[in-house]
């Protein structure tokens, strides 16, 4: 397969057009979102939707977050990450298949219905994780397009993907909330050095290839500025695979976490990957066979309980 966003191959960085769109549907009455945050997401490559969920809902999440937190010796050890240095928690990956609640969520069609529309395809959760940012301790993740990473060590094609993060503590603009360029989805930044083997060994705490260099960076926050979206607990917010993000350490007492989804559109099904060798494992990124998601309706916390 043609590889039309080469990254990680030249000695300078530079930025390619993107050759794919952000909207992969034409907007109508029925949609679930409405034209104005469809616009707003073609433009910023993010989208900030909120009150989805019931406080029930939201104290259900968090009942089982706090859960899976609690006990990760109970849960597959390849998938829970730690932070640099230290062994509280970072990550916990493939949650939605070690969690039938996660699973319910991700299934939900208040998230899957969107996803489907912006993608214009049916869907699968390519990468799902319970991002933990402890109170004094949380580390930063440094700035980066996923995509980049999905592409180059993982075979996604084409930009056909999207992450949902599903805040299950508030985010406020002093405990390390996500950052975002909007508009960065526009263009790939393309990233220098050769990847080592089995990066993610490494990557998942701190990554330090696939990563932008700093000139191309403060390019990108000068011309498109730098956004913190904040929140309350049971917030989402949506953004392009594409686009630019981050996020600061956390010392303040207040942690934060998240339900990450990343969904991918069927007809954009992983390949060899672009830039090494021997792809990832599947906690990372899904491959082989690959069912589609089936969006349920209802309220998430009594249906899943029953």
């Amino acid at each position: 397969m043609e590889d039309i966003y080469p990254s990680r191959l030249h000695p300078t960085a530079e930025f390619l057009p993107r050759r794919d769109p952000v909207v992969h549907s034409q907007w109508h009455e029925d949609a679930p979102i409405d034209l104005e945050q469809t616009a707003s997401f073609e433009r910023d490559g993010f989208l900030v939707l909120e009150d989805l969920f019931s406080e029930a809902e939201v104290a259900f999440l968090q009942t089982e977050a706090g859960k899976l937190l609690s006990d990760p010796d109970a849960l597959d050890q390849e998938t829970v990450i730690t932070e640099p240095g230290s062994r509280e928690l970072r990550s916990i990956f493939r949650i939605h298949d070690q969690s039938a609640i996660v699973a319910r969520l991700a299934a939900d069609e208040r998230l899957a219905g969107v996803a489907r529309f912006l993608l214009g395809d049916e869907v699968y959760i390519h990468q799902s994780r319970l991002n933990y940012k402890p109170g004094f301790q949380g580390k930063e993740f440094y700035w980066h397009s996923d995509f980049e990473t999905w592409h180059v060590e993982d075979g996604m094609p084409r930009m056909r993907a999207l992450s949902m993060s599903v805040l299950l503590a508030e985010n406020t603009p002093n405990n390390g909330p996500l950052m975002l360029i909007p508009g960065s989805h526009r263009a790939l930044l393309t990233c220098v050095g050769q990847t080592p083997p089995d990066h993610y060994l490494t990557s998942l705490k701190k990554q330090e290839y696939g990563v932008p260099d700093e000139d191309s960076l403060a390019e990108l926050a000068f011309k498109y500025g730098i956004v913190a979206p904040t929140g309350k607990a049971g917030s989402v917010v949506i953004f392009d695979c594409n686009v630019m993000h981050g996020s600061n350490g956390n010392i303040t007492p207040f942690h934060r976490a998240n339900a990450f989804l990343v969904y991918n559109a069927v007809s954009n099904r992983l390949g060899a990957p672009f830039g090494v060798d021997r792809p990832r494992p599947d906690f990372i990124a899904a491959r082989g066979e690959i069912t589609p998601i089936e969006p349920v309706s209802g309220r998430l916390a009594s249906e899943v309980a029953a």
